[in-house]
């Protein structure tokens, strides 16, 4: 999935265009691909994660912005570099899935109008079963438990424990989208106290 999602994200930044927003706050799409090409292809990432680092970053994604908007869609699409352990298959699955799942909503999603898109029930179950465990620190600023509910089965699972708690339900994608703090865009349902739902919506989710 973490393939097809890369490649659905290419063509889709190609036919909204490079200026059009995106969810990522004010990041255009070509800020959008710039970002995960820095991500997975240059030392400047660290930057990403350790804001102290956050300028060379920065002074990294300035510098590829100057490109040509398809020539780094295609070097996107193209998957990651050979050197960046991203290329290994498995870790390719276990940090690319949900990363381009979101982001190729965050284009999507932001546009005038847009309808959720129809996933399959094998892509559903892998996004259940990776927010399921990576879901659980994206809800650590949540003054409330936090358990998420797939809609269509009923299968429950808590991503942070607590009393009392607010149990957020949904089709996997949805999910992953709210606990990505997409809140908005999420079609979900929040069951727990007003006061505590009011909590969760107010928690700064995601990374």
């Amino acid at each position: 999935m973490a393939k097809t999602e890369r490649a659905r994200l290419c063509d889709l930044a190609l036919q909204v265009g490079q200026d059009e927003p995106t969810l990522c706050g004010d990041w255009t799409v070509k800020e959008l691909v710039v970002h995960l090409l820095i991500r997975e292809g240059s030392p400047a990432a660290v930057g990403i994660t350790v804001s102290q680092l956050s300028g060379l970053t920065d002074l990294a994604s300035r510098r590829l912005a100057d490109r040509e908007f398809t020539v780094l869609v295609e070097r996107l699409r193209s998957g990651p570099p050979l050197y960046s352990p991203f290329r290994i298959a498995k870790l390719d699955a276990m940090f690319n899935t949900l990363e381009y799942f979101v982001h190729h909503e965050d284009i999507h999603r932001a546009q005038p109008t847009w309808d959720a898109r129809e996933l399959s029930a094998r892509e559903q179950k892998l996004l259940w079963k990776q927010i399921s465990v990576g879901g659980k620190g994206l809800v650590r600023a949540a003054k409330v438990g936090v358990v998420l509910e797939r809609s269509d089965i009923g299968e429950q699972v808590v991503l942070k424990p607590g009393d009392p708690s607010v149990v957020v339900r949904g089709l996997p994608s949805e999910l992953v989208l709210y606990v990505f703090g997409r809140r908005e865009q999420a079609d979900v349902e929040l069951d727990g106290a007003p006061e505590d739902i009011d909590a969760l919506n107010g928690a700064d989710l995601g990374i």
